[in-house]
């Protein structure tokens, strides 16, 4: 238990931060998800769509620390990838 003033207001910051914190990350993976489903679907354009709207939040998560800079870029970088192969798969 904090005894100093300072460790409790800190505590009091990280319950703050904590709850901000999490609704960032779902934000995160919901923008991602969406972006993986519409790559399922078949849909070039939604998965494009998707991307554009899922590529500020991912980059927004990595510059505040959430998850790491490189991470996110890694994870834009994938979902690009896989969208730019849809082209380069074979019509069914």
């Amino acid at each position: 238990m904090a005894n100093t003033k300072s460790a409790k207001k800190a505590g009091r910051q990280t319950e703050r931060r904590t709850v901000a914190n999490k609704a960032r990350r779902t934000r995160l993976r919901s923008a991602a998800r969406s972006v993986e489903e519409a790559i399922a679907g078949g849909d070039r354009d939604a998965a494009q769509a998707a991307l554009r709207a899922a590529q500020p939040v991912i980059a927004r998560t990595g510059q505040i620390g959430i998850i790491h800079r490189k991470t996110a870029a890694r994870k834009v970088s994938r979902l690009a990838k896989r969208i730019a192969a849809m082209d380069a798969a074979p019509a069914q």
